[in-house]
């Protein structure tokens, strides 16, 4: 550890066990990890089957298609020929990321703001979301009777990267 760096410390009770990690924060991590995974090895076998995509995986999966703009995250295609189901669920995805990142309340979004974000025409945006929901790409939700909500789900996000992994496969 650098002496610029700071002392992380950890204490950790599982059961009547107590262990105390201190250290800088890549020791004290792997020592946490590795305490984690002798004494509940049920953790890792959960985490082989669990999907939960970080900002970080977002970004990295995404960063070719998504960006945050002044006027808020938009989708960011250029050249590249997408398909209104594509820009609907990267705009979604877009908003997840602003979400997840601080730079933005919300990771839902209407009609309307998928309207201004997309210019895509609200018909087209209602039709493909009604398509991607029962899909189970997009999930709606209703709000105090202002019409619904929609935001990208686990299956949404996995289902459009490998869309666009063999569409784009450069970009891979």
């Amino acid at each position: 550890m650098s002496s610029s760096e700071k002392p992380l410390s950890v204490s950790v009770t599982y059961g009547d066990l107590k262990v105390d990690f201190t250290g800088s924060p890549e020791v004290v991590f792997r020592s946490l990890q590795e305490f984690i995974s002798k004494e509940i090895p049920n953790v890792d076998l959960a985490r082989s089957i669990s999907v939960n995509y970080s900002l970080n995986d977002l970004v990295q999966m995404f960063k070719d298609y998504i960006r945050f703009t002044e006027e808020g995250p938009r989708v960011w295609v250029q050249e590249r020929k997408a398909s209104d189901k594509d820009v609907i669920l990267l705009q979604l995805i877009a908003a997840k990321a602003a979400q997840l990142s601080g730079k933005s309340q919300n990771g839902d979004m209407t009609v309307a703001e998928l309207e201004t974000a997309t210019s895509l025409n609200p018909k087209t945006i209602g039709s493909r979301l009604s398509e991607l929901n029962k899909a189970g790409a997009v999930e709606r939700r209703e709000v105090d009777g202002a019409g619904g909500r929609y935001k990208v789900t686990t299956t949404g996000v996995h289902w459009l990267h490998v869309q666009l992994q063999k569409k784009f496969p450069e970009r891979s």
